[in-house]
């Protein structure tokens, strides 16, 4: 199977760094991409051909919910999963209306979540990638 390709959409490298490092011992994910803004997401997805986009919401330029919204209505089949600090922030349910599909929390354990995105890609690989819904 090939890996799944990810683009990381987050304003603070060192995030970005740390996030891309968890990811890369993993056999099923690869990092194509990192982005520092919306806009520079959006121009990276269409080059790159991720399939899954960790985009963070608070971001300078074009923020999380704006770009999320732009790339589900030029990429229809990258999926956008939102980062956030908080569960209930208000932001997360404008990201899941701009086309996301689920959200992850930043402060999840590694194994957690890595298992977690693994076996949703598989699972539902051609639909949506439910991680934490809000109703």
């Amino acid at each position: 199977m090939n890996p799944i390709k990810i683009l990381l959409v987050d304003d603070q490298p060192l995030f970005r760094e740390g996030l891309r490092t968890l990811l890369s011992v993993h056999p099923d994910f690869e990092v194509v991409g990192e982005a520092g803004d919306g806009e520079e997401a959006i121009r990276l997805a269409r080059s790159l051909l991720a399939s899954v986009v960790l985009m963070d919401l608070q971001m300078p330029v074009l923020d999380g919910v704006a770009a999320t919204r732009r790339l589900h209505e030029e990429l229809p089949n990258v999926r956008v999963i939102v980062l956030t600090t908080f569960d209930d922030d208000e932001m997360v349910f404008d990201g899941l209306r701009a086309g996301a599909v689920g959200y992850l929390l930043k402060t999840l354990l590694q194994r957690n979540w890595q298992r977690r995105f693994a076996w949703r890609h598989a699972e539902k690989r051609s639909c949506s990638l439910p991680w934490q819904r809000k109703s």
